[in-house]
């Protein structure tokens, strides 16, 4: 009988027992948030259109210093020096036994400057094979060229165009042998521009931090300048070969060093006859530029926002940072203070910011 009641209040226990856990696990789900906290933020919503197209150009601006190095290929001709007179090249196969050419050439480098019976006296003037001497005139030349760039960035590699407008002036004109003999010439202008239009391709090799070193080349097409006779020149392409170093300043803007060194020559064809003088313009570049691509979100609408990471304002669109520049480097996912303090700034001079 004991053992009887003894069990049927083990049972009354029991059933209570399990009533309460019922009732705690029924409580707690009746104070779960009527709105989850994963959803009080709208869900950002991606960037398409205009404005995500233009975040993946790369526009960049260069100048710098060109060295430019001619040389003109004289191993066709032969070559008459006259007392205190200029060079003249004229065709091998015309006869110099009597003192007297049927016409030869005292200018040839960006056009050509005919002249016909010339006389020279042979016990006094000074006449020359070029093909016995490999006779070339050298010059140097200096440029400063203006460089407009726009490229994209696929993983390491870019590809891209440019146009470059190139402030160039050549410099006197002298010979690789008989330099006591053969007289020097000048070119019959000061200075000109030169015109280039090139795809641009080439990859990331290395990086250091903030540092990047990158590897291209430019290839296409260059006008020489009003002051060479085009009509008689041909040329064919130019190729830039170059190593980039460049610094990131931020997400969006670097500056950046890069020399290079040009290959490019041209033909210039003598009337009357049917010779042509090669011309090459190889040249040296060292050039300092700055690369900026367009942020992919808007800046923030509120002018006194201090948030420092890419946000949102209640709504779906993401907005980046007011508190940077965009030449400022900043982390877009935990944001960056400046590293020195505004109140030890010069802005702050007045002492109105104690932070």
């Amino acid at each position: 009988m004991i053992n009887r009641a003894f069990f049927i209040h083990f049972l009354f226990y029991l059933a209570l027992c399990c009533l309460v856990g019922i009732g705690n696990v029924s409580a707690q789900e009746e104070e779960k948030p009527s709105i989850p906290l994963d959803h009080f933020y709208a869900k950002p919503k991606e960037v398409f259109g205009l404005r995500k197209l233009i975040s993946k150009l790369n526009f960049s601006f260069e100048t710098g210093y060109g060295r430019t190095f001619y040389s003109q290929d004289l191993s066709n001709f032969n070559l008459l020096q006259r007392v205190d007179s200029v060079p003249v090249i004229f065709n091998p196969d015309l006869n110099t036994s009597g003192g007297n050419l049927s016409v030869g050439y005292d200018y040839w480098f960006n056009r050509a400057n005919s002249n016909e019976n010339i006389s020279f006296d042979s016990a006094n003037d000074f006449l020359i094979g070029g093909d016995s001497t490999n006779l070339k005139f050298k010059a140097p030349g200096t440029s400063i060229p203006v460089t407009g760039m726009i490229h994209v960035e696929i993983d390491r590699y870019k590809i891209g165009g440019g146009f470059s407008f190139e402030y160039h002036r050549p410099s006197t004109f002298e010979p690789t042998a008989f330099k006591d003999r053969i007289a020097s010439f000048d070119p019959d202008f000061n200075a000109t521009f030169h015109k280039k239009y090139f795809i641009l391709l080439g990859a990331k090799v290395y990086r250091y931090y903030e540092w990047l070193l990158s590897v291209d080349t430019r290839i296409g097409a260059y006008r020489l300048g009003r002051r060479f006779d085009r009509s008689i020149i041909q040329k064919g392409i130019f190729v830039n070969l170059g190593g980039t170093i460049e610094r990131e300043l931020s997400e969006y803007f670097s500056a950046f060093v890069r020399p290079s060194f040009d290959f490019k020559n041209y033909t210039l064809s003598l009337p009357e006859s049917n010779l042509d003088v090669n011309h090459s313009m190889n040249a040296f570049y060292i050039g300092v530029g700055v690369k900026y691509r367009l942020p992919e979100h808007p800046k923030c609408f509120i002018k006194n926002c201090t948030t420092q990471i890419n946000h949102q304002h209640g709504n779906s669109r993401i907005y980046r940072s007011r508190k940077h520049p965009f030449y400022k480097k900043q982390n877009p996912h935990h944001g960056e203070n400046y590293p020195r303090l505004i109140k030890y700034k010069r802005k702050n001079r007045r002492k109105l910011e104690p932070y």
